[in-house]
This record gives structure tokens, sequence and C-alpha cells, in this order.
């Protein structure tokens, strides 16, 4: 049973709960692409969630679509941030807990001051977004430590995707899942865990999070080869060829950016 909430995020999870298609509201006519398309209604955190949960490709596909316009106007020096910001995340999170020492004492301090900057600087949206990662993070260091079952760890790992991805900002979610690909701290197993799960996610999810692995120059070679063989089994050819061409787009305005960036630097 849905309930009455002024929250669009909480509202279209619901919906995505018990397989209902989205409603404004409950009890209310269904949500449209021009709804999305116009912004007149909506905020990130209810594209995110539509983009995350719902039944029609064409809303889904509105909403992914907003939301690739947000991470396109994100600069250059601001993602270099955000990376920097995870990567001091993941550096706390798989870090000795031994602290007793002086010298760790005073790096932990470091690391966290440098955070707390960083989390300022970026905005109030990504304090619960770090946090949620962090967690999250907690979540993989269980797994390797074989404290908890893959189950539990795919269960946390949908609920990372509802939080981050559906209630926040999908381009940060984005960025956390290229953080778990390339991070060396996470074996292969888990990613491939990871990369499963991406798989079973809506056609227009699935398809982003795929050809940012893809396209990635810093993912491993063995798990981009791992994704191309999975996704070559439960694909059909104009799904590949999708894959295909949407990864050679990304590689090409990947090309693109870097040349701009680097006369942008020449002409300074």
């Amino acid at each position: 049973m849905l309930q009455p909430t002024s929250d669009l995020a909480t509202h279209f999870l619901q919906c995505g709960n018990v397989g209902a298609n989205l409603t404004l509201a409950p009890g209310e006519r269904m949500v449209i692409t021009d709804d999305i398309l116009r912004r007149s209604q909506f905020d990130r955190a209810a594209f995110g969630m539509a983009a995350v949960v719902a039944r029609d490709a064409m809303v889904g596909q509105a909403a992914l679509l907003s939301l690739g316009q947000f991470a396109t106007r994100m600069s250059t020096s601001r993602r270099e941030k955000f990376e920097r910001l995870f990567t001091l995340i993941e550096e706390s999170a798989f870090s000795s807990d031994v602290r007793s020492a002086a010298q760790n004492i005073l790096q932990a301090r470091s690391l966290d001051a440098e955070v707390k900057a960083l989390s300022h600087e970026l905005g109030d949206i990504i304090n619960p977004a770090r946090l949620r990662y962090r967690q999250f993070l907690d979540v993989v260091k269980a797994l390797i430590n074989r404290k908890i079952s893959r189950d539990l760890f795919n269960d946390e790992f949908a609920d990372f995707t509802k939080t981050v991805a559906g209630k926040l900002d999908f381009g940060i979610y984005a960025l956390c899942v290229d953080r778990l690909f390339i991070s060396k701290n996470i074996p292969m197993e888990i990613k491939g865990d990871i990369f499963a799960q991406i798989l079973t996610f809506p056609p227009l999810i699935r398809k982003e999070l795929v050809t940012n692995l893809l396209s990635s120059s810093t993912a491993p070679g063995k798990l981009v080869q791992y994704a191309q063989r999975e996704l070559a089994i439960i694909m059909d050819r104009p799904q590949l060829t999708e894959i295909m061409l949407f990864t050679t787009l990304k590689l090409s305005w990947a090309a693109q950016k870097d040349r701009a960036d680097r006369a942008a630097v020449k002409a300074a």
C-alpha cells in the first residue's frame, strides 16, 4: 500500500517496491516523459529514483537523459575533487585499524581534515553520499574477510544503489561504481559480483554503468574482458551493438575533452 509523502523520490521507491507504475502521488496520474523533460515538478533525487525503478522505459530514459545533462556540465576540476574525495574515503576504509602510533594518528587526522574540506567545497549533497559510500566499503571489507555472506553483500549493494542513485545523485553513484571497479583493494571476484548485479538493472541504467566500465582508461583489463564475455552471453546482437556504439561514443567524448583540457592549459 502506497503511503502519502511529499518526497517524490521516496514515493517512486514505494512504487518500485510494489511493482507499480510511477505516479505523482498516491491516487494521482502516472508520470510521463514530459513531466521529467520539462523539469517543472522534479528534483534530481526524483530523477534518479525514476531512472532506477521506472517500469516505463520511456520515463526511465527521460530521467536518465536529464541526469546525463547534469553530469556533462561537471567541470574537470570538480570531477577531480570528487575523485580525490572518494580516494580518501577508500584509504580510510581499507587502511589498518591500528591507530596507536603517533604517525598513524597524525596521518588519520590529516586525512579526515581533507575529507571535511572537500565535502564542504563540493556541497551538501556529497555528505550523505560519502557516508553511505563509506558504509558500503565497510560491507565490502566484511565480505573480503568472510564475515558476511554474498547474499547479504548483494542486498547491501542494492540498498546502496537505491540510496545514492535513487535518492541523492546518480552522477555520484556512477562515480562510486567506477571507483569500486578500479580499486586495488577490492578482489576481482567481488567486482564480478557487482557487475553481475548491474546486469540485472533496468536497461538504461545498465547501459550507462556498463559502458562507463568498457570505456574506462583505468579499469583492470581482466575486469573489462570478463564484462565483455558476460555481455556476449546474456545480450542479443542488437543489444551488444548498442553497447559497443555507446562505448565508442564515450571514448570519443573523453578524447575530445582531453584535447580541450590540454589546449586550455597550453593557452593559460
